[in-house]
């Protein structure tokens, strides 16, 4: 399966006095890929999820490595796909790419563990099946940072 993406402007408040992307930066726009993965890959708004459903996905263990810079005026791909369905935990893989004089840059490489919440409770619970049959069709195998899956951009 292809990886979901998104693509997300590098504005001059997300650099910091380096001139380069600050790097808490690169978790919110995980977390705006997230949402429009939510919206546009599954077809369910996260704030429904929330308010309606009353389930969320918080993070709660995270690896990122930095790879190259970004920069003011770049234009950053967020990629994201399933890489493990638990009972009640799912770990996303993310990628960031950029391009440089015509060539792929790969700026960041990260992997989060979210828990599916109870949000009346605060207490984590089962993912409903329906969410496991949703997000099963985005896993992706580990060799996806090979560069050999393409990025999609669901309409």
């Amino acid at each position: 399966m292809a990886l979901f993406s998104s693509t997300y402007p590098i504005r001059f408040s997300d650099v910091d006095h380096a001139g380069i992307l600050y790097y808490p930066r690169f978790l919110h726009y995980f977390h705006c890929c997230f949402e429009d993965f939510f919206e546009r890959g599954i077809g369910i708004r996260y704030n429904h999820l929330l308010d309606v459903e009353r389930i969320g996905f918080p993070t709660v263990h995270m690896e990122v490595d930095y790879l190259k810079p970004l920069r003011f005026g770049d234009q950053v791909e967020i990629s994201l796909g399933v890489q493990k369905i638990g009972n009640k935990s799912v770990t996303w893989t993310y990628t960031g790419d950029t391009a440089r004089e015509n060539k792929k840059i790969r700026a960041v490489e990260a992997s989060l563990v979210t828990v599916c919440l109870d949000m009346d409770s605060f207490t984590g619970i089962e993912l409903p099946q329906k969410y496991h049959d949703l997000f099963k069709k985005w896993l992706v195998p580990d060799s996806h940072r090979t560069g050999l899956y393409k990025a999609v951009k669901p309409e």
